[in-house]
């Protein structure tokens, strides 16, 4: 049986954990270009999918709108994305990845892409994939997002 006062025996934990060790390894990487990891998601999100809104975003990266409003204050302050009045909607607000953002954006890339070798080479490809799979299957399984405390 699960022993649920036992830390290593919760789910949440566990992911929460793993989730920060992963990201301040991508972290050492990224420093060099000035960008976080969750800052480089977004910057890759917009090169990727052009202007989005606010809210799309935020469903996008699996994030309550208050903590991507935190993460996009730093980008927007040194001119690598710009936050405009949605074409469709002018009271929706868009976040678009400006020439300053791409060209970031290319730069982190390559530590980006030395991070992702490091870790598939430490942790192995397979597993590595499998692992991303496994993860993508919890942030969209709509089971737990249904369920109700």
């Amino acid at each position: 049986m699960l022993d649920l006062t036992n830390p290593a025996g919760c789910n949440c934990l566990a992911l929460r954990q793993a989730a920060r060790h992963v990201s301040q390894f991508y972290d050492q990487f990224l420093a060099p270009s000035g960008l976080r990891t969750t800052q480089y998601s977004i910057l890759a999100r917009l090169q990727r999918r052009g202007a989005i809104t606010i809210n799309a975003l935020a469903a996008e990266l699996v994030t309550d709108r208050t903590t991507l409003g935190r993460n996009l204050l730093p980008l927007q302050r040194d001119g690598l994305i710009a936050i405009e009045p949605g074409e469709s909607d002018r009271r929706s607000k868009e976040v678009h990845l400006t020439a300053a953002g791409a060209t970031r954006f290319r730069a982190a890339r390559k530590a980006w892409e030395e991070a992702q070798a490091q870790f598939e080479t430490a942790f192995g490809v397979k597993r590595a994939m499998d692992l991303r799979a496994l993860l993508h299957e919890i942030a969209t399984e709509e089971k737990i997002a249904t369920i109700e405390a």
